[in-house]
Order: structure tokens, then C-alpha cells, then sequence
């Protein structure tokens, strides 16, 4: 197995992981992993990391790229969902300071970045090529 296929191999296992780890803390109260804020996406996520080791231990470059790129994009879309989230939460509240104050007191975790650097390690695969096999034509004279 070349070198960016075992990285990418790890960047999927991290996204797996990933998807246990804390993400957001409500009022200090409960920390929310991906499941916990929307399991069927955090299902999707887990489905596309798996896909994508399958890629990766069965040599299947085009597979792992897709994969890849999918891991990133639904990471990327899983943060602007929360961060929106976050922030209108109380936008019912008529009152900016109240709202903003609520809104202040639910925190990202640390779980973030292991979810984006395993995104990051799984596009490694791009740079991985299979090496070209160089057929001579041999003459008979």
C-alpha cells in the first residue's frame, strides 16, 4: 500500500471516529456528538467513510476519490448546519441581547477538528496514481 493510500486509510478511520466524538456543549449541560445532532446524516457520513476504506483496501482509486470529496463536502455542510443552527436558535426571542447571550453559551467542541483533518488526510488519495506499466514491443528478426 503506497504512502497516500495509508494516509487516506487513516483519514477515513478518523471521520469514523469523528463521529463519536463531542461536537457541541449546550449550556455545559450534555456534550452532542453527529448522531445526537442529526443521526440520519451522521449515518451518511459513517456510510461514505466506509465506502471509502473499502476503496482504499481494495485499490480502488476512483471509489476512494468520490469518497474523499463526499467526506469533505457533508464535514464542510455538517459545520454550516450547526453554526446556523447555533446561531438562530433563539431568534424567536424578540430581544437581540437575550438571544445573543443564549446563543453564546453553546460551545464547539474539539471533535470538529477531528472530523475536518480526517476529511483533510482522506484527499490524500488524490495524489496517489497507479504506476504505469511500460510495455516493450519486443522485434523478432
Amino acid at each position: 500500500m503506497r504512502i497516500p493510500s495509508l494516509l487516506s486509510l487513516v483519514g477515513f478511520i478518523m471521520v469514523i471516529a469523528a463521529t463519536y466524538c463531542p461536537m457541541l456543549r449546550p449550556f455545559g449541560l450534555v456534550s452532542m456528538n453527529v448522531y445526537d445532532m442529526n443521526e440520519p446524516f451522521g449515518m451518511v457520513i459513517l456510510i461514505v467513510a466506509v465506502i471509502g476504506m473499502i476503496g482504499v483496501v481494495f485499490n480502488r482509486v476512483k471509489v476512494a476519490r468520490i469518497a474523499a470529496w463526499g467526506t469533505l463536502i457533508l464535514a464542510v455542510l455538517l459545520y454550516a448546519g450547526a453554526y446556523f443552527k447555533v446561531h438562530t436558535s433563539f431568534d424567536f426571542l424578540h430581544m437581540n441581547k437575550v438571544s445573543a447571550f443564549l446563543a453564546s453559551k453553546i460551545k464547539f467542541k474539539w471533535g470538529w477538528y477531528v472530523l475536518f483533518t480526517g476529511a483533510v488526510l482522506c484527499l490524500t488519495i488524490l495524489f496517489s496514481r497507479k504506476p504505469f506499466v511500460v510495455k516493450s514491443v519486443s522485434e523478432t528478426v
